[in-house]
């Protein structure tokens, strides 16, 4: 991926809100997804790490990180939320970022279940998939291995040793930030996951889609992009960060695509209603039922100041409170959930130890926090007296995992 520049333009906007006409700082005035003016500010902090899956080898290095601003804009026009404060000088994904979720049996499986559904939905054998911000591969690698498609990866972050034998005649990678210059034959399939909430001016990043497509209208087109519809729903905190600068509900996501010429042909909430998944084509349609959402998010917006005050309250207390009494505590999930959770509160001091399975972020330290990323085995050893599920989507793999070291924490997930 790159980073792209202006706005689009708004068009057919819906009927004002109650933050219809609000944007008194006169900051992030245009809303980057359809340029409305109706801007709301829902959620700030002054100083947080300006990225959140990036590693370091000292604990020095990873408390001294650069630091960012949030100030979170709900557009009441389209619904889109955004960070008026996102700094893309602070942020660099081919660094020593860690992201991958893929050591994970749970992942595992929900990628897999995705894989069998676009096999089910579209016939690639032979063509061309285009996947956006392919992370470290293992998603493109399983969709060339069960749909016979040839596949194109391209992400900053990517690294060659992680695939040993993948970069070959049916996949290629390129270790780069996506440019539509770059891209020499117009996909059949293009892929974008978890990709769309990193990029701050969505609307010419769909531009540049169109640019690749280069006018076929035989293409498919998947993005995977986090529900913030959810977040504002349950104060999400943990949810939010710097890097994170577009934020979308099943409406503001279809609402981007179809302003950029885009027929959403399905859409829907998967793995614990955490992601929205949206399966798109050139063309115009008729909207899907799921996408009028707005007067939903309208109010959730309205009400989220009050609720992500009242969720964070909830779990300083809750940490803080077991810390006293001199409970030991480890987080399990070593990522950007975690790195906000600690970061967001002021928690570091409070929690003993920061579990995952991942062996590339074992033996690191999270920015932000200076924790020192360890393996379940040293659980052995440390004997928490409780640990906080970062998702509870792992709950029952974490259980079973505790089960088998002959640990019985207190379990808790967020």
């Amino acid at each position: 991926m790159r980073t792209p520049g202006a706005p689009a333009i708004c068009r057919n906007r819906p009927e004002p809100g109650p933050f219809a006409a609000t944007d008194p700082a006169g900051v992030g005035a245009v809303c980057p997804s359809c340029g409305g003016l109706a801007l709301a500010p829902i959620y700030r902090l002054a100083s947080i790490p300006a990225q959140s899956v990036i590693l370091f080898d000292t604990p020095e290095a990873a408390r001294d990180m650069p630091r960012g601003q949030l100030d979170l804009r709900f557009c009441d026009d389209c619904g889109f939320v955004f960070n008026s404060a996102f700094d893309a000088a602070g942020v660099d994904y081919a660094s020593t970022t860690e992201e991958s979720q893929h050591f994970s049996g749970t992942f595992n499986a929900f990628a897999r279940t995705l894989v069998e559904e676009i096999a089910r939905r579209y016939d690639l054998a032979g063509r061309l998939t285009l996947e956006i911000g392919c992370g470290k591969g293992d998603f493109l690698q399983e969709l060339v291995a069960q749909t016979g498609t040839i596949g194109l990866g391209v992400d900053p972050g990517f690294i060659p040793d992680r695939l040993p034998g993948a970069h070959g005649r049916d996949i290629t990678f390129r270790r780069e930030y996506f440019d539509p210059a770059a891209i020499e034959t117009p996909p059949g399939f293009v892929v974008c996951r978890h990709t769309l909430e990193h990029i701050p001016d969505v609307g010419r990043f769909l531009a540049d889609i169109a640019t690749v497509l280069s006018g076929r209208r035989d293409v498919g087109i998947l993005f995977e992009t986090p529900d913030m519809a959810r977040v504002l729903a349950e104060g999400a905190f943990w949810d939010i960060y710097h890097e994170h600068c577009s934020y979308f509900t099943l409406g503001s996501h279809a609402r981007l695509f179809r302003r950029a010429g885009l027929h959403v042909t399905r859409t829907y909430l998967a793995y614990g209603d955490q992601y929205i998944v949206q399966y798109a084509e050139p063309g115009a349609g008729t909207p899907l039922p799921e996408e009028n959402d707005l007067d939903r998010v309208r109010a959730l917006a309205a009400a989220f100041p009050a609720k992500v005050a009242a969720v964070r309250a909830h779990w300083t207390d809750f940490v803080r409170d077991r810390h006293g009494a001199g409970g030991r505590i480890a987080i399990w999930g070593g990522g950007s959930k975690c790195v906000s959770f600690i970061t967001s509160n002021d928690l570091a001091d409070a929690v003993e130890q920061v579990i995952d399975i991942n062996p590339f972020k074992q033996g690191k330290y999270l920015p932000g926090t200076g924790h020192r990323v360890s393996p379940p085995d040293d659980l052995v050893r440390t004997r928490p007296d409780t640990v906080i599920v970062m998702n509870p989507v792992y709950l029952p793999e974490v259980a079973a995992r505790l089960a088998a070291l002959g640990l019985s924490p207190d379990l808790v997930a967020l």
